[in-house]
């Protein structure tokens, strides 16, 4: 049986840090797959509601949501990404952040952008700018903002 302890995602030693935790209301799974192949994500962990070793509380999602995911972490790079189906009621809804992934050259840009933007909406094209030689923005077919960039060389 999964452990409440992998929930917690981060040592004690390595000292506080902020991980996003995306609800996805139902298409979690999907999310996964796909961030799996756009951004090369591993998942270090993953519990169905059906899996919880207690009760999920009346109400928290649907009937028939057994299946669906109530807590996973993935990993991508040195990012964990915390991600849930959370009340699975199909309306997930990503406002006021986005993501920002730091490409090591202009062709990894090139190719992480191409992918994050399959079923999406490029809110940016990417270019060069004056803070880096690519940077651009998108949404992807989950409604997550997307920045790509490359870092300036200092």
């Amino acid at each position: 049986m999964p452990s409440w302890t992998m929930f917690t995602s981060v040592p004690q030693e390595t000292g506080q840090q902020v991980q996003p935790y995306l609800f996805f209301d139902g298409r979690c799974e999907e999310a996964i797959e796909f961030y799996k192949g756009a951004l090369g994500a591993k998942v270090d962990m993953m519990m169905r509601f059906k899996d919880s070793p207690e009760p999920v509380p009346p109400g928290m999602c649907p009937p028939g949501s057994d299946d669906k995911v109530m807590h996973a972490a993935l990993r991508i790079g040195d990012t964990v990404v915390m991600a849930s189906d959370g009340m699975a009621g199909g309306k997930p809804e990503f406002k006021g952040f986005s993501l920002s992934v730091n490409a090591a050259n202009e062709a990894e840009a090139d190719k992480v952008f191409g992918a994050l933007g399959k079923g999406g909406k490029v809110t940016m094209p990417l270019a060069k700018t004056f803070y880096s030689p690519r940077f651009g923005m998108l949404t992807d077919r989950f409604g997550v903002g997307w920045m790509v960039i490359v870092p300036q060389a200092m």
